[in-house]
């Protein structure tokens, strides 16, 4: 058993940001997920980052009671993305 955390779009298609579930492993834990929560929450899950405390995990990690698996989907930029950090050629000053 562990503590399941859900994030953004994966909360809002489970109803919750925080769950106890059933699992000896990471891919275990997300499969009780994926049938508690259903079809939609389930799509998202497919392209959601998984953490266990804190850190990237994968699906054949064991889990106990004591850890915390982190349920990520990806982020978007908001406008104009990143500041362009290319030089900028000088210029002559003009006096």
């Amino acid at each position: 058993m562990a503590v399941l955390r859900l994030f953004a779009s994966a909360r809002e298609a489970a109803g919750t940001g925080r769950d106890t579930v059933e699992g000896a492993t990471v891919a275990a834990v997300l499969a009780e997920a994926r049938r508690r929560y259903g079809h939609d929450f389930a799509q998202i899950l497919d392209g959601c980052g998984v953490w266990v405390n804190g850190e990237p995990a994968h699906e054949d990690l064991p889990v106990g009671a004591a850890d915390e698996v982190a349920v990520l989907p990806p982020v978007s930029g908001g406008a104009g993305g990143l500041p362009d950090r290319r030089p900028r050629p000088r210029q002559a000053c003009r006096l």
